[in-house]
């Protein structure tokens, strides 16, 4: 069987082992393949080059960090994958309903890296309200003035903090954030029980009150049919002059353009993302030079631990795979066998 591993480059890392989900290092699962008699290719192409090696492949591993986008097009080309796996949460980079029609499976390690992004959210919501960029910057450029980043820093205290989704991301978010003293909002598809609802230190809202309300916004939802640009032009206009907006879930469910005028405005107060698109970001996405961002290069579900979890997760369905069993079933977004 051939297996294809697509991800990030060692880069300049300086312990490159430790980066166990790099291209290079395959999750660590070369060792047990090869060992079986499988052919595992890791790489970083997702071009044509890519397109070669599937065209024999059965398996691919993807990741949300480096993704392969692929489209109806490249899954109807790749004649003999059986199975596509996400090292990592969030398949929206696979068309499902076409790797449904032609009997290929779709799996993700589900919750493997959910404390990851929730901690990351944290940190980013801290770096906005805070002021934390431009006083870091200062640092960098030798300067001292304290009046320039006190001017805009606040405490987190209580705010208004409104979550887009309560899921296993959201929930252990609004977690974490109890602790701040916040007034805590939410909004989701399913409404949490009164019991859910106290233990997280949330009240429901509708998701145009919410935006209205909210110091703070974060959106922890992922991208689906309903949720691309979400946050538009009207509802950045909407949000309280001056607010902040935190989106580690995916670049589009924020309209890009309309995201960049309400910072140059200064309708916003900041915005800090983890998630773009297309991913690697190219040099000249305007996100990288508008003002007030706290932006990183989606790698909030990456932290050592993380990558531990992934690892296992793949490598059980794969095992699973190569013994011809049903994969987990909190793992499976497609069955194959439903075809």
């Amino acid at each position: 069987m051939k297996i294809v591993y697509v991800s990030y480059p060692t880069g300049n890392a300086r312990d490159e082992s430790a980066v166990i989900a790099a291209a290079e290092n395959a999750l660590g699962l070369r060792p047990f393949l090869e060992e079986h008699g499988h052919e595992l290719v890791g790489t970083t192409e997702t071009g044509g080059a890519l397109d070669r090696e599937l065209a024999d492949a059965e398996v691919l591993i993807t990741t949300p960090f480096w993704p392969v986008y692929l489209s109806a097009e490249r899954l109807e080309a790749a004649k003999n994958l059986k199975l596509v796996l996400n090292a990592g949460i969030g398949s929206d980079h696979v068309d499902w309903e076409t790797a449904r029609q032609h009997g290929v499976g779709l799996a993700e390690v589900t919750g493997s890296n959910v404390v990851s992004v929730a901690e990351h959210n944290v940190m980013q919501i801290l770096a906005l309200v805070r002021n934390m960029m431009p006083a870091y910057h200062q640092v960098l450029d030798g300067r001292w003035d304290v009046a320039a980043v006190a001017e805009r820093a606040h405490d987190l205290e209580g705010k208004t903090v409104g979550l887009v989704g309560l899921g296993a991301i959201g929930a252990r978010t609004a977690l974490r954030l109890k602790a701040f003293d916040v007034r805590m909002l939410y909004y989701a598809n399913h409404r949490r029980t009164p019991a859910d609802e106290s233990v997280l230190g949330v009240k429901y809202a509708r998701l145009d009150d919410l935006i209205t309300e909210s110091d703070v916004v974060c959106l922890a939802l992922p991208l689906m049919e309903g949720s691309r640009a979400l946050i538009g032009r009207e509802r950045l206009a909407a949000m309280k002059p001056g607010a902040w907006l935190v989106n580690t879930a995916r670049g589009p469910i924020v309209d890009r353009d309309a995201l960049v005028e309400a910072l140059e405005s200064g309708r916003l107060g900041g915005y800090a993302g983890d998630t773009w698109y297309p991913q690697p970001a190219p040099a000249d996405h305007p996100w990288r030079t508008m003002p007030g961002h706290a932006m990183t290069i989606h790698c909030s579900g990456m932290t050592l631990q993380a990558q531990q979890r992934i690892a296992e997760g793949i490598e059980e369905m794969l095992r699973a795979h190569l013994a011809d069993e049903p994969l987990p079933e909190d793992y499976v977004l497609v069955d194959p066998s439903a075809h």
